[in-house]
């Protein structure tokens, strides 16, 4: 383990770079948190909405695809229960994805299809190899792209969700051929919304109640869930999107009226929660610590060490448009990636994390024994700025 210490005058040059990013107006405030053993420095920067109040430490914020991480250790704390198995068929709890069939060819028509080489499996879903996903282009590109957009499940940007209630989400899924075999692509996210259904009829529990029971609750993230209370509200940041011509900030999603000021239909573990800074850094502390936290033992360290192993293979890795897009050299664990040889800048061998499409970023690091969050509200686009890397360049500097 790495024993040197921080550096406060670089750690102050973060604060720096950050305030920088709200100065040029490139999003109105932003929350960042480090802790390195038993130092956590947290800061509070800019406002949480344009002209609003300012940004504060306990600041609510939509942390997208930070929910990965998060329903892949509910699926691995159902595995340690002997309710789920990583190789069985998920056709036992979820009859409507027996019997697959798969298209021929990903531009082909939906009927142009042979039958499915063999089940989806639990693995498959945590690791992004189920055989459906995104396909960079127009929602009309192709016609399975086409088909996906008229069910509404959910394909594109996260405004509005999918109108769907968990099984009827499914039932609509399963009328749709897969894009390619299971276990033969990697392909970006959809995996994770059948696995929120899959934890849920494995649990006997709506999704939101099994989190909170087994993560949520004896980790301490009161903040964390599907949805923001009413007496919550006044600490959710507002979400922005650049004008694509003029790149000026626009309200996407607001306080009052947010979409996520009420219980969504389909609990969402592509990306469907909201939390804070501090909650999370008690999943990432969970995660560093073996899957134990303030006396609690949420997961056992062999499923830490599962969800945290490269398992892109260079044959997916050739194959797979999605890789260089979502991952660039990074891999792919249980639901976050992973830098098994660090890169030399950024990032000591073994850190692991994830980031989201509005703005959220978060590492563990064993060598470092360091958690480091980003907390920010803006949707993701082309020739968006790239906070995060701006982030962790000068945490590691320090």
């Amino acid at each position: 383990m790495n024993t040197g210490r921080w550096s406060g005058v670089r750690l102050d040059r973060t604060h720096e770079a950050m305030t920088g990013h709200v100065e040029r107006g490139e999003v109105p405030g932003l929350v960042t948190l480090v802790a390195r053993r038993d130092e956590v420095r947290a800061d509070a920067v800019g406002a949480k909405a344009v002209g609003g109040d300012p940004m504060r430490h306990d600041t609510i914020f939509r942390i997208s695809s930070l929910t990965k991480p998060i329903a892949a250790a509910a699926a691995m704390v159902l595995v340690e229960d002997g309710r789920l198995r990583l190789d069985e068929p998920v056709d036992r709890l979820l009859p409507e994805l027996a019997d697959r069939r798969v298209l021929k060819r990903l531009d082909g028509p939906l009927e142009d299809t042979v039958p499915a080489k063999r089940p989806i499996t639990l693995r498959d879903l945590l690791t992004l190899r189920m055989g459906f996903g995104f396909v960079l282009g127009p929602p009309d590109a192709y016609p399975i792209l086409a088909a996906a957009d008229e069910q509404r499940l959910g394909m594109g940007p996260p405004k509005p969700a999918t109108p769907h209630e968990p099984d009827e989400w499914l039932r609509r899924f399963a009328t749709l051929p897969l894009m390619h075999q299971p276990g033969e692509q990697w392909m970006y996210e959809m995996g994770f919304a059948v696995l929120g259904v899959l934890v849920s009829r494995a649990s006997e529990k709506p999704l939101e109640t099994f989190l909170r029971e087994r993560i949520f609750g004896p980790l301490g993230m009161e903040d964390t869930g599907f949805h923001v209370p009413a007496e919550k509200l006044d600490r959710l940041a507002s979400l922005y999107a650049a004008n694509p011509e003029t790149r000026a900030l626009e309200l996407y999603d607001g306080v009052g009226d947010s979409q996520w000021s009420r219980p969504p239909s389909f609990p969402d573990a592509r990306g469907g929660l909201v939390s804070t800074a501090e909650d999370y850094l008690a999943f990432g502390r969970m995660m560093l610590d073996g899957g134990e936290h303030g006396g609690e033992r949420i997961l056992s360290r062999i499923s830490v060490e599962l969800m945290t192993i490269d398992y892109l293979t260079p044959e997916l890795r050739a194959t797979s448009d999605s890789v260089p897009v979502f991952l660039g050299g990074r891999g792919w664990g249980f639901g976050l990636s992973t830098i098994p040889g660090g890169d030399g800048v950024t990032a000591t061998p073994g850190r692991y994390g994830w980031e989201g499409g509005l703005g959220t970023s978060w590492s563990s690091d064993p060598e470092e024994d360091m958690v480091g969050i980003l907390m920010t509200q803006r949707l993701a686009s082309p020739g968006s700025p790239r906070i995060d890397l701006d982030f962790w360049a000068s945490v590691y500097g320090a």
